[in-house]
């Protein structure tokens, strides 16, 4: 199952991811994945919450534009090649990933990382075929609450 994911268009004065942060901490909402790019002024937060109805509301209240999507969150294997056991049987399968992120592990967490593979939404259902054809484990709604 996808798991949802906020895109959050951003301007680039200073601090201004920590102004991002605050506002979701004073709500008590949880970033726990996120992948962040700046280009000149200009700059996207893609992010993962543990409420991610509420942090959308949250964040347009105080004037952010959003837009929520689905990405699939998989378990990596720990080992040598683990990144590669992913993504060998998409690119086999001729499907592309457009971007991926690692969630934020608390310390002692298990020796797994989990990843969030963001591709195009007429990929999504075959990704997920292909990840659990290779016993390559699909987060869903769980990972809200790691």
């Amino acid at each position: 199952m996808p798991v949802k994911e906020i895109d959050l268009a951003l301007s680039n004065p200073l601090g201004e991811l920590s102004v991002v942060s605050e506002i979701l901490d004073s709500d008590g909402i949880n970033i726990i994945a996120f992948y962040i790019y700046t280009k000149g002024e200009r700059g996207r937060l893609r992010f993962i919450a543990n409420d991610p109805d509420r942090a959308t509301n949250v964040l347009r209240a105080r004037g952010y534009r959003t837009r929520m999507g689905e990405v699939i969150a998989c378990e990596r294997p720990n080992h040598p090649g683990g990144l590669n056991a992913i993504l060998k049987p998409l690119r086999e399968e001729g499907i592309n990933v457009d971007y991926l992120y690692p969630c934020l592990p608390p310390l002692g967490a298990s020796s797994s990382a989990v990843l969030i593979l963001g591709a195009a939404s007429k990929d999504r259902e075959r990704i997920l075929n292909v990840l659990r054809e290779n016993w390559i484990r699909v987060v869903d709604e769980e990972l809200y609450r790691m």
